[in-house]
């Protein structure tokens, strides 16, 4: 073990502000102040959120989230049973119809409008939830249910063009998104909490899906943005760690990684694509740790290490680490914009400090032992 004092402080804070923030339901807020965030968790970034939870040893808060979860995903299950009887028939619903990317913490559907048919967030909860629960040696019966009206879902979904993990380019079928369903359906039928006959579905249709990755979702060697494209997208990292979709080891994955150090790493970080007019199109530290993990797969320890202190350089005097920086603006003219729209960029957002949890986790920077600790009334009163 090789624990770095110098990340110590920012880990604390990560733990204080991922577990101080769920909500009595178990849902972990995206951000706590940025307007178009408050009062709403996601599927995709909790999963990622409750996986670097689990990663650094708050079990019951996990496990809090993934009841969630399976609560949020049970209370549907006629309408899941709905679209996917529907679908088997030929008759689609539109994507109005479809389940939601993000839920209340009570587990409404938002009532404001918002770009919400995307999938990724359905298979992210099912990886999230087997990796939680086989690191851990836990039973998953309850959420027996939950996973395989999940599953069932994807399996009848996982073709449709829908928005991505960055709520746009909804007419695309997205490759990240892919990976995110196998890793989540191949999961659950790992750990059998998925009947028989589901099990044979997912094998067949993951299959599929991998060929058609293969086949439409690569260009030179490496993963593309979306099928048919030949951009690349920071969240494509994901595919090769933590999800594991494409082997680190591959010849894809080593191509993926070298596409995406040359396309989108500047100065210290990871922009989400080029042509990104977000807040400026501004450097996503959660995008470096992703990386950082794909680095670290494919066997880069010294670039994993980097990529590690270049987040965690993010954070803000208060040890709050942002959703994006504008250190390197792919379109400057655009921050104002959105700043005048929705306020300054989200600050702390969770996912950033999870994601620097399970780099520096997986890299033996940190400490997971000391985060498992309770935490002390004064350091409790820190987060405030």
């Amino acid at each position: 073990m090789s624990y770095d004092p110098a990340l110590a402080a920012l880990a604390e804070r990560s733990i204080r502000l991922i577990t101080g923030m769920q909500t009595p339901e178990g849902a972990y807020p995206a951000s706590p102040t940025f307007s178009a965030y408050v009062g709403y968790s996601w599927l995709r970034d909790g999963a990622f959120i409750a996986d670097g939870a689990s990663v650094a040893g708050q079990v019951e808060s996990a496990s809090r989230f993934f009841d969630w979860c399976a609560a949020v995903t049970v209370r549907r299950a006629e309408k899941i049973r709905w679209i996917v009887e529907e679908s088997r028939a030929g008759r689609p619903p539109g994507p109005e119809h479809m389940l939601p990317a993000r839920f209340t913490f009570a587990g409404d559907d938002g009532a404001d409008e918002w770009w919400d048919f995307q999938l990724d967030g359905y298979g992210t909860w099912l990886w999230a939830l087997v990796e939680h629960l086989e690191r851990h040696g836990l039973d998953g019966e309850r959420y027996r249910e939950a996973a395989q009206l999940t599953a069932e879902y994807l399996l009848v979904s996982w073709e449709r063009p829908c928005y991505d993990w960055w709520e746009e380019h909804s007419q695309h079928v997205h490759v990240s998104t892919l990976a995110c369903i196998a890793a989540g359906l191949e999961a659950v039928a790992r750990a059998g909490l998925v009947d028989d006959a589901t099990v044979r579905a997912i094998g067949d249709e993951t299959a599929r899906l991998r060929r058609l990755v293969a086949e439409r979702g690569t260009k030179d060697g490496h993963l593309i943005k979306w099928l048919g494209s030949t951009a690349v997208d920071g969240s494509l990292a994901a595919a090769i760690a933590p999800l594991g979709f494409t082997d680190a080891a591959s010849d894809v994955a080593r191509r993926t990684i070298d596409v995406l150090e040359a396309h989108l790493f500047v100065d210290g970080g990871v922009h989400r694509y080029l042509g990104d007019t977000f807040f400026g199109g501004g450097q996503w530290p959660l995008l470096t740790c992703f990386l950082g993990l794909a680095h670290l797969a494919a066997g880069d320890r010294e670039r994993a290490e980097e990529l590690l202190q270049h987040a965690a350089a993010t954070a803000t005097p208060e040890l709050d680490l942002p959703e994006q920086v504008p250190g390197h603006l792919i379109a400057p003219g655009m921050r104002q914009a959105w700043i005048d729209r929705w306020g300054p960029v989200a600050t702390p957002l969770l996912w950033s400090h999870a994601m620097f949890l399970r780099l520096g986790i997986a890299l033996d920077r940190i400490d997971p032992a000391a985060l498992a600790a309770p935490q002390t009334a004064a350091q409790e009163e820190t987060l405030a």
